[in-house]
């Protein structure tokens, strides 16, 4: 389970303390899929970095499976079981596909295991397993690996950067339906995803409105989802995140 007990994060802009994030807590169960959404420069990503230890929180607690996590490094972090995708995945001169897949897992992974990994991203293993990551990849397929990689690190807590931003429609696609069979077969792992997309937010167990640096909505799908996409102050929302 993670909790986040009231964590804010402020940032200097030409010599003045600016509040990213204001006083959020929040709590995620484990085996739970929750969309956190929400205008752009609301604070939605900064939030997750905070979470995986990317960036320091200025002030609050995180505690995970239990553990104050707040002070632990990003390493540390994801040794605990932490996961985390960027926006724009990260690629790596002259590593193959199957060298990243086996540093993801920290073990030397058979290629038929490595295989397995892309096929849940909806991948063909013979045409990927052996190319480098830095060449000739689409973005969407360099998103795929990187969900492979998170994948293969057998994480308890997934975070995802919209993931949906530099991808082709049919890439969406791919992705709505690799997201779709991880809330199925989630092995009590957890998931957050940043995202403004609309199918994306309809996978959810739960979906947190976040706007201003503060969450302002939060609760089930079926009560969230109806709200932001249905209200004259959700359109406004929806019209900000486009």
């Amino acid at each position: 389970m993670l909790e986040l007990k009231n964590i804010s994060f402020h940032a200097e802009n030409d010599g003045k303390e600016v509040g990213i994030i204001r006083d959020i807590s929040l709590n995620v169960e484990d085996n739970k899929f929750v969309v956190i959404t929400g205008p752009n420069g609301g604070g939605k990503s900064t939030l997750a970095k905070v979470v995986a230890g990317i960036i320091k929180n200025t002030a609050g607690q995180i505690i995970f499976d239990g553990v104050d996590i707040t002070e632990k490094s990003i390493t540390e972090r994801a040794r605990m079981g932490i996961g985390f995708a960027f926006q724009q995945p990260v690629r790596f001169k002259g590593m193959t596909v199957v060298d990243l897949l086996r540093i993801a897992a920290g073990k030397n992974l058979s290629v038929s295991d490595a295989c397995e990994y892309l096929s849940e991203v909806g991948l063909c293993a013979k045409d990927y397993i052996d190319r480098e990551i830095n060449a000739s990849l689409s973005g969407g397929e360099l998103k795929r690996i990187e969900i492979a990689s998170v994948l293969a690190r057998d994480v308890k807590l997934a975070l995802f950067d919209e993931p949906e931003a530099g991808i082709d429609l049919w890439s969406f696609n791919n992705l709505i339906r690799i997201f779709e069979n991880m809330r199925k077969d989630r092995h009590g792992r957890s998931i957050i995803v940043i995202s403004h997309q609309e199918r994306i937010l309809n996978i959810a167990d739960e979906i947190v409105v976040i706007a201003d640096g503060k969450i302002v909505k939060q609760g089930s799908k079926d009560i969230i989802l109806p709200e932001i996409t249905g209200t004259e102050n959700a359109t406004n929302i929806c019209h900000k995140m486009a």
